[in-house]
């Protein structure tokens, strides 16, 4: 299945939006990203169905693309686009259970892992920390730029790098050979509450 355009993932982080979540969704939609990714794994399966629920009308006024950071069982409860698999989960299920038509991806963190994707299964692959990230401090060692490079052209997917990414390390990662990039606490933290009228 093709990626998004542009290849911009945005994951959701709740705890770190300083606004309801809603509406940072759909400021991201508003300036042009057309992938979100709700990651929100501390609340129950029916909590995030609930909140995809929310979510998923947004995306789909702005033609977007609405995954879920999971398993297949709960990404196809929330009606969305598709499903993010942790690490060393069963892809392969993963697709039988949602069919061609939906995005299935995984992270990683290795070269051993990124030549390990089976492209007949798996759309795409996250790789990180690309950097030192404030959203998973102590989150295993950073890939770096020659790291996210290896991986990409390990990889027989599209890689996009996650971690520590701002506009100058986003243009650098990018020409280092990673298809696109997801990012978490940058864009959760973007949007700050506005003042009440007194």
């Amino acid at each position: 299945m093709k990626l998004p355009d542009p290849p911009l993932l945005v994951v959701t982080d709740r705890h770190q939006a300083r606004v309801p979540l809603a509406d940072v969704v759909r400021a991201a939609l508003a300036a042009g990203c057309r992938w979100v990714s709700m990651r929100e794994k501390d609340l129950s399966d029916d909590d995030q169905i609930a909140l995809a629920s929310t979510l998923l009308p947004i995306a789909r006024r702005h033609g977007a693309c609405l995954t879920v950071h999971g398993d297949a069982a709960l990404a196809k409860a929330c009606g969305s686009d598709g499903v993010h698999l942790s690490a060393g989960a069963d892809a392969a299920a993963a697709r039988k259970a949602l069919g061609r038509e939906k995005l299935v991806g995984v992270s990683l963190h290795t070269v051993t892992e990124a030549e390990a994707i089976d492209p007949a299964v798996v759309d795409y692959a996250i790789a990180g920390p690309a950097f030192e990230t404030a959203s998973k401090p102590g989150y295993g060692p950073e890939i770096g730029r020659k790291g996210l490079a290896e991986i990409a052209r390990a990889a027989p997917v599209p890689v996009l790098a996650i971690g520590g990414l701002n506009a100058t390390r986003a243009a650098e990662v990018l020409a280092a050979g990673p298809a696109g990039i997801a990012v978490m606490g940058s864009i959760m933290r973007a949007l700050a509450a506005q003042p009440r009228p007194r």
